[in-house]
């Protein structure tokens, strides 16, 4: 299977966990045993956002404020890329070719943003587009995608299933802006959506669960 996994600044990175990176290394070397073809994105959560506050009271305008958390991205991706050996690439792939040319050699794509004004969302996304993934996962810090934000109304309901069309609805933002935090990136969906690659949401601080969606099984929200 081509698999994307999208994992989420707010997981891995929102206190820098080194035991669930280590463990996200280790599903990473599993699923790559069973054959699967992956490439991962992974954001830069609190400390990019931190980032885009300092270069912003710098009077920097959003496009430095994005390649600062761009950069902070990247450092994430290569903590996981100089643990997974070599069954990752060599270096941090900076464009969507060098993502593949790195996937056609057998390898694990690690990487972290791309440029500025697109997250890293629309990143795994156009990733997704050029492999032709079968899926996409992306490891969030919410069980999936609710009616509303759990964090503000005691009454929001988890979606087990989605279409493209629906989730629509259920955005806060509809344009790019330095630092979104969303479930996920409007663009990312319309590329997505065009491609109908399927997408599940899960909860990233249980790297199982994306063994679990992999294997079939029923976990967090599904979009398609």
């Amino acid at each position: 299977m081509r698999i994307v996994m999208r994992i989420g600044g707010s997981v891995v990175a929102s206190p820098i966990n080194p035991a669930l990176i280590s463990r996200y290394v280790e599903l990473l070397k599993e699923l790559k045993t069973q054959g699967h073809e992956l490439a991962v994105v992974v954001g830069g959560g609190t400390l990019a956002r931190d980032f885009i506050k300092v270069a912003k009271n710098l009077g920097l305008d959003e496009r430095a404020q994005d390649e600062v958390a761009i950069s902070v991205s990247r450092i994430f991706a290569q903590l996981f890329l100089k643990k997974l050996g070599e069954l990752g690439c060599e270096a941090i792939p900076l464009t969507v070719e060098d993502a593949v040319k790195c996937l056609h050699d057998g390898k694990v794509a690690v990487m972290g943003g791309l440029k500025p004004g697109m997250t890293t969302d629309t990143v795994a996304a156009l990733i997704a587009e050029k492999m032709n993934a079968d899926l996409l996962i992306k490891a969030t810090d919410q069980e999936g995608i609710y009616s509303k934000d759990p964090r503000k109304h005691a009454d929001a309901v988890m979606l087990e299933h989605l279409s493209f069309e629906e989730l629509s609805n259920v955005f806060a933002e509809d344009k790019h802006k330095a630092g979104i935090h969303q479930i996920l990136d409007p663009e990312a969906v319309k590329i997505l959506k065009r491609k109908r690659v399927r997408v599940v949401v899960v909860n990233g601080f249980k790297p199982e669960n994306i063994l679990a969606v992999v294997e079939g099984k029923n976990v967090g929200t599904m979009i398609d």
